[in-house]
């Protein structure tokens, strides 16, 4: 019996359960074929076109990538970015019934708890005169080079609910995250990496893959996690005694079989599964050579605080760097946990100094490279913290869960630097100017790549569906 009539009497499933291949072997047919260096086109019945390559703009974009340093936990606002003397003076007041009538928190029962002010100083810095506290030197030494959104609002109190509303839009599991939409409009520009990449260190997110899931897009834009240690993503090399001859002719099969699948049947996951392979084959060499930081020089390591040996929030920074030199189109960095209801004098500490030297060292060395006007980073939470105190039965200090009014800070990529837009009341409690819904922050960043939130829709169910939904406005006092 022919090889071929063997493929014949077997799904492809079974055949790829059987043959022991790893994603590495699968993908090198792909690779010795010349078209795949141009993007993955398969030369087949079907003409599978790699779903990763660059796309168009709506309109002429400021950013090209964009680096999320997504703050796990809800950090506390009123102790880094919005100072109140205010809530200082009115240190342990009943909070006003008026601001507090109707609200439910997350974990705060009294009807009216206590104000509490910040222990650490605050004082202004560099040109705009930006409020930064004591727990964030290097932050400050930067605040020419960001911009401060001072209420932005959620609609959850929950930490789940909350992480995938900042991240996918919406409160409930199941649509495509941002990193997911942006690569959806724009593909990437590297052909030997993901176009959107995920790193973790510390405290990671509660409600898990759920935040760089593609959800109900085609599986191609779901965001891949790097593993810390050891290979960053299992099973990318090759199983031994297997000669690159015999795996290009078993790939062939493979291939061939995907491609009349396709034409067949016109699955976008298909697609999905031929670009993996052959990406993870590209990886096997692409992936651990940008993860090795021993190139990278002494300063730029102090810079960050970064061991090129020990997974840090630093190093993931320094990582961040490299994979938007690569032309990495969408990186995610999680890092955590900023959760203080109680604790807060000893926890927030040191939480900001695993965060601080690192996030001011990628906006300066992204600068320093020519990288920044081109390289969006978004900096922030899920939520902040509440201008009151939450006291547990150790009679230890913290602070609930905020989502009326909390900062983030933004710099490059068309973000009009040392600006600071919106202002919150003298308690830090609810906006007063220029409020700043989560969707309005998805729409601005979209903006700034090019894509206008309310045209980038994939059609499900019967309808059309947008990062956005159906609300956001462009923050344009946030764009140069």
């Amino acid at each position: 019996m022919s090889h071929q009539d063997i493929y014949s009497l077997k799904t492809r499933r079974q055949f790829l359960g059987k043959c022991g291949l790893s994603l590495g072997a699968i993908a090198l047919a792909s690779l010795m074929r010349a078209d795949a260096a141009l993007g993955g086109v398969v030369s087949s019945p079907g003409a599978v076109i790699n779903p990763m390559l660059p796309k168009l703009p709506h309109f002429a974009p400021k950013a090209k990538s964009v680096i999320f340093l997504f703050m796990v936990g809800g950090p506390s606002h009123l102790d880094m970015f919005d100072y109140k003397p205010a809530l200082n003076q009115r240190q342990g007041e009943p909070v006003p019934e008026s601001l507090v009538k109707g609200i439910k928190f997350a974990q705060i029962t009294e009807k009216q708890p206590k104000l509490l002010g910040s222990r650490w100083k605050f004082n202004r810095h560099g040109d705009c005169g930006a409020y930064v506290s004591e727990l964030m030197p290097h932050t400050a030494a930067i605040v020419d080079d960001i911009a401060f959104v001072k209420t932005v609002r959620a609609d959850d109190t929950n930490h789940f609910f909350a992480e995938l509303q900042m991240n996918t839009g919406w409160r409930q599991a199941g649509r495509p995250s941002m990193g997911s939409w942006v690569t959806y409009g724009l593909g990437s520009e590297s052909l030997n990496l993901p176009g959107f990449v995920v790193l973790q260190s510390g405290g990671t997110p509660r409600s898990k893959s759920g935040n760089y899931s593609a959800g109900f897009l085609p599986a191609a834009y779901q965001g891949v996690p790097f593993r810390s240690t050891g290979e960053p993503i299992l099973n990318l090399s090759d199983p031994p005694g297997f000669s690159r001859d015999r795996q290009h002719r078993t790939i062939d099969a493979i291939n061939k079989m995907n491609s009349l699948h396709f034409a067949a049947t016109g699955d976008p996951e298909i697609t999905a599964r031929i670009s993996a392979y052959e990406l993870a084959f590209r990886m096997q060499t692409s992936a651990p050579e940008l993860l090795d930081l021993t190139s990278e020089s002494p300063e730029t390591l102090k810079l960050y605080g970064a061991d090129p040996h020990q997974p840090s929030f630093a190093r993931n920074c320094l990582h961040a760097r490299r994979l938007v030199e690569s032309g990495v189109r969408f990186v995610q960095l999680f890092h955590g946990d900023w959760d203080h209801h109680s604790h807060l004098e000893t926890g927030l500490p040191g939480m900001c100094e695993s965060v601080d030297r690192a996030s001011a060292a990628l906006v300066t060395d992204l600068k320093k490279r020519g990288l920044l006007d081109e390289t969006l980073v978004v900096w922030g939470g899920e939520f902040g913290r509440t201008p009151m105190a939450q006291i547990d039965k150790s009679a230890s200090v913290g602070r609930d869960h905020h989502i009326h009014a909390f900062p983030m800070w933004l710099a490059g990529g068309g973000v009009k630097a040392g600006c600071t837009v919106g202002a919150t009341d003298e308690l830090g409690f609810n906006a007063v100017e220029d409020p700043c819904h989560i969707h309005d922050l998805h729409a601005t960043i979209l903006h700034l790549l090019g894509l206008n939130h309310e045209k980038l829709t994939y059609r499900v169910q019967g309808r059309d569906y947008r990062l956005t939904d159906v609300a956001g406005n462009v923050i344009h006092k946030l764009i140069a």
